[in-house]
């Protein structure tokens, strides 16, 4: 399937800072993901927990995408979707700046 320019448009992809990681309670591999997004708070459910130790993330900037509707997943809200490469060997990354710019800056 192939997109536009214009579906690509409709993608709010932002920089934001993760500022705590937490266990989730009912999944074994998620984490809850707190993001400094500049102007508010933002909490992600995301499936990192065999990449990533708690400790690890945190004050990392990442991609992800803003205006995703939100999703419960396994009782939890996330509000976004962090993106990550996958290199299909059992390596997964975050998806980040090459240098620290402003939370919230968004990706073009």
């Amino acid at each position: 399937m192939e997109a536009t320019i214009e579906d690509f448009g409709k993608l709010d992809i932002r920089i934001a800072t993760i500022v705590a990681v937490e266990d989730h309670p009912n999944a074994e591999k998620l984490y809850i993901l707190k993001l400094n997004v500049g102007s508010e708070e933002r909490q992600v459910v995301a499936g990192m927990k065999g990449y990533y130790s708690k400790e690890e993330p945190v004050g990392k900037q990442i991609a992800f995408v803003y205006n995703l509707k939100p999703a419960v997943i396994r009782g939890a809200e996330s509000q976004g979707m962090i993106l990550a490469a996958d290199d299909g060997k059992g390596k997964v990354v975050f998806l980040m700046p090459e240098r620290k710019i402003e939370n919230g800056s968004k990706v073009r």
